[in-house]
């Protein structure tokens, strides 16, 4: 018998209105988020990975189907769960610091006691040296680390993360994701990832979701055996290789 999952989705299906236009946005998904392992929700643009994302975090109800965290059902109930949406979010009128001590603040803690945890994480997330930098003085791959940082220091151990790299350069974003690794692998949350990047998907994940086009369905669940740590050599290997030709069959049927 498995064991509680972090993150379950069963059955859930969800439609948009434009006026009086019905567009069915998923139909029928399932899935699930093991405590400590890394999953990611692959499919084309559209098809409704971010809705998933919404959902999981009880930020939209779904017309039918149930959310479970730690086997509590939550669905339509908006959660403490770290979530990061595409766009970093910062506050251009804050410091680094400030902006990511807000989930402390909004916590309750007292300013010094988060400025005091922000300070103490920087160094693990390379920033350690723009505490006092504002937004526009931090390029993309830093934004995106300070984004993270402040959704790392929300209490909880589930991470939803909504294609972080989508909007940087590739060098920037082959190198975020080894970081990415890097931290997950010193914090042990339970993560659901969202891409439409198949080498992404497979590079980072423990497993896989495949989504058709909209209305998303589950069109495949894979796990990914790669050994850990994953270093860029791996993209060579004939097992990525193997993995990413089901994923390209998957993503065309």
């Amino acid at each position: 018998m498995r064991l509680i999952d972090k993150l379950l989705l069963e059955g859930i299906s969800s439609t948009y209105f434009s006026g009086e236009q019905r567009l069915p946005v998923l139909d029928n998904i399932s899935l699930h988020v093991q405590a400590g392992e890394f999953v990611t929700v692959l499919g084309p643009s559209g098809s409704g990975k971010s809705t998933i994302l919404k959902t999981a975090a009880g930020l939209l109800k779904p017309d039918r189907g149930r959310v479970l965290i730690g086997g509590h059902e939550t669905t339509g109930t908006p959660q403490l769960v770290g979530y990061m949406p595409q766009q970093d979010l910062l506050f251009p009128w804050k410091t680094l610091k400030q902006n990511a001590a807000l989930p402390l603040l909004a916590a309750k803690s007292g300013t010094g006691e988060a400025y005091a945890r922000v300070e103490e994480m920087l160094p693990v997330f390379g920033l350690e040296s723009f505490a006092d930098y504002y937004p526009f003085q931090l390029s993309g791959g830093m934004r995106q680390r300070a984004a993270l940082l402040r959704t790392m220091l929300i209490e909880s151990n589930l991470m939803l993360l909504d294609e972080p790299f989508a909007s940087l350069d590739a060098l920037t974003r082959e190198n975020m994701q080894d970081w990415l690794l890097d931290i997950w692998g010193r914090f042990k949350r339970s993560v659901l990832f969202v891409t439409h990047s198949i080498d992404e998907a497979i590079y980072l994940s423990d497993r896989i979701y495949v989504i058709s086009e909209r209305p998303g369905k589950n069109a495949l669940e894979q796990d990914i055996e790669l050994p850990r740590p994953r270093t860029k050599s791996i993209l060579a290997s004939r097992n990525f290789a193997t993995y990413k030709q089901v994923f390209i069959n998957a993503l065309a049927s």
